[in-house]
């Protein structure tokens, strides 16, 4: 056999080798949009957009995904491409504790109600680096993350600090809530105290209260950081006359939160205008917390 029968044979079992790498590989991914943490993404946008609450592309989601777990659906090591962090001052956001997590993020300018019918177009999977994101799945056809992602990192960090087990960060526009901004006063303790009230269950699910941040401009470092400051004693934060923002340990947990908020709110613009009869009194809401083990913020009750 002369040299080139020789290269040539090289060549041929190197390509043969790398085929059945690649087919082998194939074998082994699990398609990502059967992925849980897809498939969560997708029923909770689409309820929220069910609920009222995420109009048109109004709010986002974001979900600490285990990197074992994507390993199983996508190819760690094949970044799609490097997309910027909109909007952040690096000097001023130092996202090194998250350097290397993996998210699924909702997308900018995408609508929750096409989330469930086309995932790889209106999600991303992606892994934060200094001052831009790595893509390994979706946002097809050119999309970007959410351009609420910097507020989302920052609470993230935030939230992990408070509880290494809170994953998920939910932004959105409920109906109720909203309307109680134009109504009611903008004070923590008292907003949060007419929504105790309002329902017996509030206390045992929303014991820390509600943060509250005075109407600020979006998309920006400065409502990020006021955000994730809130966060670091709240896992609800309302932003004035815009919408907001839930953190939790599961995608369950944090719909729930906002769901419970919303509908507390729905119960309040209902009987607001009307003589109050009867009410929630602080002692028994102090009775509530205390039998569910809650640490509930006893400095927003008005105990005698």
């Amino acid at each position: 056999m002369g040299f080139m029968d020789e290269l040539k044979g090289v060549f041929r079992e190197t390509e043969e080798g790398i085929n059945k790498a690649a087919k082998d590989l194939s074998r082994v991914l699990k398609d990502i949009k059967s992925a849980p943490f897809v498939k969560e993404m997708c029923k909770t946008a689409s309820n929220m957009y069910r609920m009222g609450w995420d109009e048109r592309n109004g709010g986002n989601i974001s979900y600490l995904l285990d990197e074992k777990e994507v390993a199983e659906y996508l190819d760690l090591n094949n970044v799609l491409r490097k997309i910027p962090l909109a909007g952040v001052n690096a000097a001023e956001f130092d996202v090194t504790p998250l350097i290397g997590k993996i998210f699924i993020v909702t997308g900018t300018g995408k609508y929750f109600k096409n989330i469930e019918d086309d995932p790889e177009t209106n999600l991303g999977i992606v892994r934060i680096a200094k001052n831009s994101v790595e893509l390994l799945w979706g946002y097809k056809g050119g999309g970007r993350t959410t351009s609420e992602l910097p507020a989302h990192l920052m609470c993230h960090m935030a939230r992990l600090n408070a509880d290494p087990e809170n994953r998920v960060v939910m932004h959105s526009h409920p109906t109720h809530t909203l309307a109680m901004n134009y109504v009611h006063e903008l004070d923590e303790k008292k907003f949060t105290h007419t929504l105790w009230e309002m329902c017996t269950e509030c206390i045992a699910v929303f014991p820390d209260g509600v943060g509250i941040l005075p109407w600020m401009l979006c998309g920006t470092n400065s409502i990020g950081v006021a955000t994730a400051k809130k966060m670091e004693e709240f896992r609800l934060v309302i932003w004035a006359m815009h919408g907001i923002y839930g953190a939790g340990k599961t995608m369950d947990e944090t719909f729930g939160l906002i769901e419970t908020v919303e509908k507390a709110a729905q119960i309040y613009m209902l009987t607001a205008h009307l003589p109050r009869i009867n009410t929630i009194k602080d002692e028994q809401m102090k009775e509530l917390a205390e039998l569910f083990n809650c640490n509930y913020r006893i400095d927003f009750l008005n105990l005698k």
